[in-house]
């Protein structure tokens, strides 16, 4: 098994469940016994200061929590992008890929200001047991794509599903039009 960790997993057109319908999902942790993710493009309005007090002024644009998928939707989850040449912190942060990687929100965030860019904050997440993602994959339920840094802060959040389909080029270019309902069409 290859892991996923660092990939992204974009929803096909034909990924109807309501959860991850033209969704991108950051995947955060992919091993034999499962799979752990967060979705990129589901921006609630919730300042992450009205949940988490001064996280929020870590916190990039837009700086409101996001859905991160349907499991455990009262807890948190953080990504953390550090800043180019400076050592990532010492404690909580755990790389994901690159300069990216999961933050313990338990720990001060004033004593993160000079070695993070900014954090993006997830309630629930995205999880799948052993062999299921697999399964959902060679079903055609997700596209894998390799993630550019700047794919887990991006300013616009429901672009990211269209955007990623597009710098694929060729056919997934085409799918980034791809109509939501095409009865529609």
């Amino acid at each position: 098994m290859q892991s996923l960790t660092g990939q992204l997993l974009v929803a096909t057109p034909s990924l109807r469940d309501p959860n991850f319908e033209r969704t991108v999902v950051l995947m955060v942790a992919h091993e034999e016994g499962g799979a752990l993710g967060v979705v990129l493009n589901r921006a609630t309005e919730v300042p992450v200061s009205e949940v988490l007090g001064s996280w929020g002024s870590l916190a990039r644009d837009p700086a409101v929590v996001f859905e991160g998928g349907p499991v455990q939707p009262e807890s948190a989850l953080c990504l953390a992008r550090t800043r180019t040449g400076v050592s990532p912190p010492r404690r909580g942060f755990h790389k994901v890929t690159g300069t990216i990687g999961t933050i313990d929100l338990s720990g001060d965030p004033e004593s993160l200001r000079e070695s993070v860019e900014g954090v993006r904050v997830f309630a629930g997440y995205a999880g799948w047991s052993s062999g299921q993602l697999e399964n959902e994959i060679s079903s055609g339920s997700w596209f894998v794509f390799d993630a550019l840094p700047g794919d887990a802060f991006v300013p616009r959040p429901d672009d990211l599903w269209p955007m990623v389909l597009r710098r694929q080029g060729g056919i997934m270019a085409a799918v980034a039009i791809f109509p939501s309902d095409v009865s529609l069409n």
